[in-house]
């Protein structure tokens, strides 16, 4: 049975390693990476989120994707201006801002200061500057979902790894990452203390929100859902040492089912399936969609997602293999 796994997962290995070989020659140019952007302003942690705190700091975030802007218009890169002049739009707000090494940025959708539910969204692989538009899309679908008495934070604050390399397979980008998702959380529990925090993690960023949970407060967090995830890296819900609901959903057509649910040598693969029920979350229904369409506007996913964000209890309905009814 073990030699079978270690070949499922080797084959997994060899799969990445080769596309990788294919890709990274073909796209090394337009690494994110690469891009030039100066450094960002240097800010305090937001203590209160009032109307004129959180306007000061938009303000701030907006003149640093100005001046990133300047850079990638100066350095003859017309697709990432365009990206930074849509995200300069005064109606956008930003809690940070960073076009570096592929780009850190927290985008408020709705009101930080008077949401009674906030969703903190973190994104999986190949999520960039480049590639945003998709993640803020999932955002803004799931915060028109919730309504206006809540507010999603859409949390690019890591450099998460490629689909095609070989950080994919390991927890390194999710350990680096993950003090600064509790940094986050924890800025923003203080500043909002009558709000309800809620950690929505999708693929590789489940693992980094595992890795991020069990050094929090208790009580910062009051739900922890994990969608689409390979794995986190730990056997069950106790070894994440948290105080919050734990929950997990699968798509029906989410290939991430395929990925064997292995840890070997301690670092490769992500181990226990969330969704199973030795894992111990608690399931909710996550529909038919695919591993990149659970933020699809109308899709049962979505529906639930916002309801355990807003503290109800998700509809009732068929899960994937491996989970159970909520």
């Amino acid at each position: 049975m073990a030699s079978r796994l270690f070949s499922r997962l080797r084959h997994t290995l060899l799969a990445a390693l080769v596309a990788g070989s294919v890709a990274v020659p073909i796209s090394g140019m337009a690494r994110p990476a690469s891009v030039p952007a100066p450094a960002p302003t240097r800010v305090t942690p937001l203590r209160a989120a009032t109307v004129a705190a959180l306007a000061e700091r938009y303000d701030v975030a907006r003149e640093d994707i100005r001046a990133a802007e300047r850079t990638a218009t100066a350095d003859d890169d017309p697709a990432r201006a365009a990206a930074l002049r849509a995200m300069e739009d005064p109606a956008r707000h930003f809690l940070t801002f960073d076009g570096r090494d592929g780009g850190r940025a927290v985008e408020v959708l709705g009101d930080l200061a008077t949401a009674d539910h906030i969703a903190v969204l973190v994104p999986g692989a190949d999520t960039s500057l480049d590639t945003y538009g998709r993640f803020r899309a999932g955002a803004v679908a799931l915060q028109h979902q919730l309504g206006a008495r809540a507010a999603v934070l859409a949390w690019l604050g890591y450099e998460t790894p490629g689909t095609v390399s070989v950080e994919i397979l390991t927890s390194g980008r999710a350990v680096d990452a993950a003090p600064g998702l509790r940094r986050f959380v924890t800025e923003i529990a203080t500043a909002r203390p009558s709000a309800t925090i809620s950690l929505l993690c999708h693929s590789y960023g489940t693992v980094v929100c595992a890795r991020a949970v069990s050094g929090l407060r208790g009580g910062n967090v009051a739900d922890v859902v994990l969608f689409g995830s390979p794995g986190t890296g730990y056997d069950d819900v106790a070894a994440l040492h948290t105080s919050a609901q734990v929950w997990a959903g699968r798509g029906a057509s989410d290939w991430i089912a395929d990925v064997p649910h292995v840890q070997l040598f301690g670092t490769l693969g992500f181990g226990a399936d969330p969704v199973s029920r030795g894992f111990g979350a608690r399931i909710f229904p996550a529909g038919e969609g695919g591993h990149g369409e659970y933020l699809t506007p109308g899709s049962t996913s979505l529906r639930n997602l916002a309801q355990i964000v807003a503290g109800q209890t998700p509809a009732a309905g068929p899960v994937s293999a491996g989970g159970r009814r909520a």
